[in-house]
């Protein structure tokens, strides 16, 4: 069976759909009460690399049943009417993830670059526990 839609077509239509900010206009976002910068990377990624401070964790795997209100899985602050800007390693899962996270009803931007992008720029890392 041939492939019908590769990632660099997803990858285009979601960028194509969805609102994409630099590190340093996230930088600018992380005292904003109404923004809620968002780490969708595995867990291994956050131990070894660390994230952005201030940043809350919703892995790529679980953000559907996260964001819906009708999933067990829910988190209420995905309910709270900010706007969700979600990052990765290099700004393709995260990519997606707000294409989803927008079509889901979310107000919602993409890092560019990712958390690769963020390092390189120098900007500030919190380093997280291990579990």
């Amino acid at each position: 069976m041939a492939q019908k839609l590769g990632y660099k077509a997803m990858l285009a239509q979601a960028d194509a759909e969805v609102q994409s900010v630099t590190v340093d206009e996230v930088e600018g976002m992380q005292d904003d009460d109404n923004i809620v910068i968002v780490d969708i990377r595995d867990p291994r990624e956050l131990e070894r690399e660390g994230m952005i401070p201030g940043a809350k964790h919703a892995p790529r795997g679980m953000l559907e049943f996260w964001i819906d209100p009708e999933s067990p899985y829910h988190k209420s602050w995905f309910a709270e009417p900010r706007r969700f800007v979600f990052y990765c390693a290099s700004g393709w899962r995260s990519l997606l993830a707000t294409q989803v996270a927008q079509r889901m009803g979310l107000d919602t931007a993409n890092m560019r670059g990712g958390f690769s992008e963020w390092k390189k720029a120098g900007k500030t890392i919190e380093q997280r526990e291990r579990k």
